[in-house]
């Protein structure tokens, strides 16, 4: 499996060195949803299911790296957005021994600017996408996460959730602080 290299995707240098991409074009995207339950179903065979945790829809674009997905992962991990004794977002998925279930989706890269029909083509090529997807997934499993599971890549997949809240928080790397956490 290979990854793109840092410094093989367009973007520009800000006064501090660092890249960033250039506005208008979007980065790695995640949408969480806290579940009670969630089930993925492909050709009617579950393929991935998990109680108490995290939906994540991930939509991977042109120019993403290892980066993003380290980026991403690490947030998601960490965010506190279950509820302790007092009722209080306080607790992150580590806390409460949630899991997650990753669904890839390259629509979340959809340009909706014209017209009345969506343009994927931000939306990264399968052969850059798949690998980083996998790369995600193993990230959560570094971070601590004991049940990641996955959908399957490129499929049509049928998702099955049981909100819990509703709590639905979107990510998106191009507006994720550059320093830790």
């Amino acid at each position: 499996m290979r990854l793109m290299p840092r410094d093989s995707w367009s973007g520009s240098l800000l006064r501090d060195g660092k890249k960033r991409k250039r506005k208008g074009f979007l980065t790695m995207k995640a949408v969480i949803q806290r579940v009670a339950s969630c089930t993925v179903t492909v050709d009617g065979t579950i393929t991935g299911q998990i109680g108490s945790g995290f939906l994540i829809l991930l939509g991977i674009e042109q120019g993403d790296t290892a980066a993003e997905a380290e980026k991403l992962s690490a947030k998601i991990a960490g965010m506190r957005i279950f509820t302790d004794e007092n009722d209080k977002m306080n607790l992150s998925l580590q806390d409460i021994g949630g899991g997650v279930l990753v669904v890839s989706n390259f629509t979340l890269c959809a340009d909706c600017r014209k017209g009345r029909r969506p343009n994927f083509e931000q939306a990264a090529r399968p052969e850059i996408a798949e690998p980083l997807y996998e790369y995600f997934c193993e990230q959560m499993k570094k971070l601590g996460i004991s049940q990641v599971e996955r959908g399957i890549f490129g499929a049509d997949m049928k998702v099955s959730l049981l909100n819990d809240g509703p709590v639905t928080i979107i990510l998106d790397t191009n507006i994720l602080g550059t320093k830790g956490g």
